[in-house]
């Protein structure tokens, strides 16, 4: 009887390369199956809310005038956007938290102080991995609770907004961050309703600047670099302890 072994021998190799094929395509058809089909979608990038029809001009008019210290209020939400790719399939990561703090003054039609404060430990994606990688590794919350962003330069509004009137200001000051403080400009959008403004804006922020490990683990890569956003709505008044 012929002997068999060398050709047992020489299957194995073909088995398992078979084998790792058959896992890389479980892996990237598994992987796109998830952001394709499993996976919800990351939030869109803030934006203005619809003031609607009805708001129109009630409690507030070109000639108002806005000095005064303004709180931020309910509603105010503060996030990163990161583009990522996942086992070869491209996503983007986004998370949000709702505890915002701050205040802005407004004198001689310009904004002579503004500042917001963001609570980093509350923040949150859709995914509870990412979010302990965030907590930890990556922002190191314990020791670096907060971020912070503080206007250096003030920002000249020109005329009252009339109601509903969205303008566009550049806003210059520090962000602080993992314990790194850098001058950041941004673009911001605001607009006022009724007895509310409401701003947006993102700052682009490069993790090696504030010494920010980059959030690329096995299987999963980042870009270096992503999104601070914020929505941020204001009403009269002294900030609440």
């Amino acid at each position: 009887m012929a002997d068999s072994t060398p050709r047992k021998k020489r299957r194995w190799p073909l088995i398992l390369a078979g084998a790792v094929v058959a896992v890389a395509v479980l892996v990237v058809g598994g992987t796109a199956f998830y952001i394709n089909v499993i996976k919800e979608d990351a939030p869109e990038e803030f934006a203005l809310d619809d003031p609607g029809p009805s708001t129109s001009s009630a409690g507030s008019t070109a000639g108002d005038s806005v000095d005064g210290v303004w709180r931020i209020t309910d509603g105010s939400e503060a996030g990163y956007r990161v583009e990522e790719v996942l086992f070869g399939q491209k996503t983007t990561a986004a998370g949000r938290t709702s505890e915002v703090s701050g205040s802005m003054t407004i004198a001689d039609d310009g904004v002579t102080k503004a500042q917001f404060e963001v609570q980093m430990a509350s923040v949150r994606s859709d995914e509870d991995r990412r979010d302990n990688q965030f907590r930890g590794r990556i922002m190191d919350v314990d020791t670096y609770p907060t971020s912070q962003f503080t206007l250096t330069e003030p920002i000249d509004l020109g005329s009252v907004p009339a109601a509903d009137e969205t303008r566009t200001y550049p806003a210059t000051g520090t962000l602080t961050m993992h314990g790194t403080a850098r001058e950041v400009t941004m673009n911001l959008q605001a607009r006022r309703t009724g007895d509310q403004i409401q701003i947006v804006g993102q700052i682009p922020v490069t993790f090696a600047d504030y010494g920010i490990p980059n959030p690329s683990i096995p299987g999963i890569s980042t870009e270096d670099h992503g999104i601070m956003e914020v929505s941020l709505k204001f009403v009269r008044g002294e900030p609440t302890e």
